[in-house]
């Protein structure tokens, strides 16, 4: 029998917290004082006139937009201990995932891009082919609700891994230590590199601030940008280490992953500099309560608006399904992006992949 969320919290104790609150994307508040710096891998192009670089404020970073406030761990406790407003209709609701398998990846030759479930993607370009967000097995304290459409294993070849930030639900330890991961080039945000290297020895790392371009020589360009989220995996750690998204260019086409992301500013300006985007990646789910979830994550409302802002052709909806992070039904979240490409709202093409559905582009 599922235990309730008091009873949960009782077994969890406070370290198993810490690891919730980095599971569910929370920032807990944390006063600093103000003696800022800037840091960027100076080894890298910065693709924005006149950008020092992100800001560290006390060895820890900060979003561009400082005006979300964080929730205080008492706030986020009392969410925690209390009930679900939704909670029969959570149980009632009969949406699941459905899972397609996947063929050897040398067997596909064509550029696409594959759901793999929740930020996970596979995408294959000009024959290469790259890892958004390994989380293929579970995080801490969740179950995977959906079959993952290849072994872990089997991912093969596998060119580059892109990862926008740490928390466990994003990345997670054995499955980066369970790819064939030599020769794997690991796309990673600024202070990343360490973590990663201790998960799989073999994996050659590469570190970024945002509003610069990866070092890579191939036939498209990746580019690592900002995300309104945070960092934390353990108590120690918070923020100490960068997060962000992607943008993947090759001819003019574009792909972007947003990775883990509230609302923001960010998605403007990301239009400003590189235009129409193609493809958009974006996160959906978990955003109940909202009083919580806001200033982390993205609801189905506020991912066309950004969507739209980032004037894009094709909506692909990623972070929901996979795991039940938060107090909305599973199916909640594609229920209400119907609602809204019906209603008109998204100015461009919903696609609503099954996970190991292989969508050409």
């Amino acid at each position: 029998m599922p235990l309730s969320r008091r009873h949960f919290l009782q077994r969890l104790g406070l370290n198993g917290l810490i690891v919730l609150l980095a599971r569910y994307g929370l920032a807990p508040s944390v006063w600093a004082d103000e003696e800022s710096m800037y840091l960027r891998n100076d080894e890298l192009p910065v693709i924005k006139t006149d950008y020092p670089g992100n800001i560290l404020i006390d060895g820890r970073f900060v979003n561009e937009d400082r005006s979300y406030v964080n929730n205080s761990f008492g706030k986020i406790f009392n969410w925690m201990m209390s009930a679900n407003p939704q909670k029969k209709e959570k149980e009632e609701d009969p949406f699941k995932l459905k899972t397609i398998k996947l063929p050897p990846l040398n067997d596909i030759d064509k550029d696409c891009i594959i759901w793999l479930g929740h930020a996970s993607f596979l995408i294959r370009l000009d024959g290469k082919w790259l890892l958004t967000d390994p989380c293929l097995t579970h995080p801490p304290t969740q179950e995977r609700l959906v079959e993952l459409p290849i072994p872990i294993e089997k991912i093969e070849p596998l060119d580059y891994l892109l990862l926008s930030h740490g928390h466990y639900d994003h990345l997670d330890r054995t499955t980066v230590e369970n790819l064939p991961a030599r020769g794997v080039k690991a796309l990673l945000p600024l202070r990343m590199g360490e973590l990663i290297r201790a998960m799989n020895k073999f994996m050659d790392t590469q570190e970024s601030g945002w509003y610069q371009q990866f070092n890579i020589n191939e036939s498209f360009k990746i580019y690592f940008l900002p995300a309104q989220h945070w960092y934390l995996r353990v108590p120690w750690d918070r923020n100490k280490i960068l997060w962000g998204s992607f943008l993947i260019e090759r001819n003019g086409m574009k792909i972007y992953f947003a990775g883990d992301t509230a609302y923001a500013e960010h998605f403007k300006e990301i239009y400003k500099l590189f235009g129409v985007i193609d493809y958009c990646l974006l996160p959906v789910g978990a955003y109940k309560p909202t009083y919580i979830m806001k200033t982390n994550h993205t609801n189905p409302e506020e991912a066309v608006a950004a969507f739209n802002e980032l004037h894009g052709k094709v909506f692909i909806p990623m972070h929901y399904g996979t795991f039940d992070l938060a107090d909305e039904p599973l199916g909640e979240p594609v229920r209400w992006l119907q609602k809204l490409n019906d209603e008109k709202n998204i100015n461009g093409e919903l696609k609503i992949p099954d996970v190991g559905e292989i969508m050409y582009i």
